[in-house]
């Protein structure tokens, strides 16, 4: 959460809104603000999404620690938790502040465009594969 709380203050003071700063062929950082979800998800939903997905994000937010505590002896799906965790508390700060999410990170080939996402979106990628690997490495174990 620290992690993506930097970088985007470091987005805000350096590049423009809808600029960006050329990294490599394939990597751009830029400056967007997205009020939806992943991959800009409901963005143009009028506004009631950012009090649905502040809610969305509380929820997994209290969750998680209860959830974390019940599974102390699981130390894949404990770090899973985590970094889901760490990502949406960086977002959910964001949505609570800036009443929207502020994405840097624009991969491309060619013309071909990943979306562009953050460090907390990436954390939330990380901790699903995490738990992904956790649930299918028990179930191997069964």
């Amino acid at each position: 959460m620290i992690l993506d709380q930097i970088t985007k203050l470091l987005v805000l003071k350096f590049i423009a809104l809808n600029g960006y700063i050329s990294i490599f062929s394939f990597l751009k950082l830029v400056h967007f603000q997205n009020s939806g979800a992943a991959f800009s998800f409901l963005h143009n939903a009028g506004g009631w999404q950012r009090y649905f997905l502040i809610a969305i994000s509380s929820i997994a937010v209290t969750w998680i620690p209860f959830y974390y505590v019940r599974n102390k002896n699981k130390p894949i799906l404990l770090a899973g938790l985590l970094f889901i965790l760490g990502g949406a508390l960086g977002n959910l700060v964001d949505r609570i502040r800036l009443g929207y999410v502020i994405d840097f990170i624009y991969l491309h080939i060619d013309e071909w465009y990943w979306p562009a996402f953050n460090i907390a979106d990436s954390s939330i990628c990380i901790g699903a594969g995490l738990l992904l690997y956790d649930a299918y490495k028990r179930r191997l174990d069964d």
